[in-house]
């Protein structure tokens, strides 16, 4: 029933990718877009907002790139959804003041308290937390892959 949109599932992908596959050095988006597909049209526009938004720092210079702006405990998905949907130009109808008594009285209503229910608990799930199940889904961060334990 509810749609989440190219850009907004991007969004989510390519901050996940940074948590899960960020060592000491940036996460390049060429890095993401090799590792998740992310057409390159959509990466740079939403990482950039998500730059402004302070979800992500971007890091200038040959060797730069993105890494979070806060611990990954400390971002929520719902945050990420916000600054997607600032981003999008379609109006939500539910939010246009005309339509029918029924669509304001009682449709309306309904929408939005299941909108504020959806975000509340998107609020509550953070990228520290999908980190954790991509590592029990078995996904192998980058990262880890190249640590090496040798003397």
């Amino acid at each position: 029933m509810l749609r989440i949109s190219k850009k907004l599932m991007f969004a989510i992908e390519a901050v996940l990718d940074i948590a899960y596959n960020a060592g000491s050095e940036p996460v390049q988006s060429g890095e993401i877009t090799r590792r998740q597909g992310i057409p390159k049209r959509y990466l740079e526009q939403v990482l950039q907002q998500l730059v402004r938004a302070g979800v992500l720092a971007g890091v200038r210079g040959p060797r730069g790139g993105y890494r979070l702006a806060r611990e990954r405990r400390r971002i929520s998905i719902g945050e990420i959804v916000r600054v997607v949907r600032a981003m999008e130009t379609a109006t939500d109808p539910v939010e246009e003041p005309t339509g029918s008594i029924l669509g304001l009285k009682v449709v309306r209503p309904i929408w939005l308290q299941l909108q504020d229910d959806c975000m509340t608990q998107l609020d509550d799930i953070t990228i520290e937390d999908l980190c954790l199940r991509a590592n029990q889904a078995g996904i192998e961060s980058e990262t880890h892959a190249k640590i090496d334990f040798s003397i």
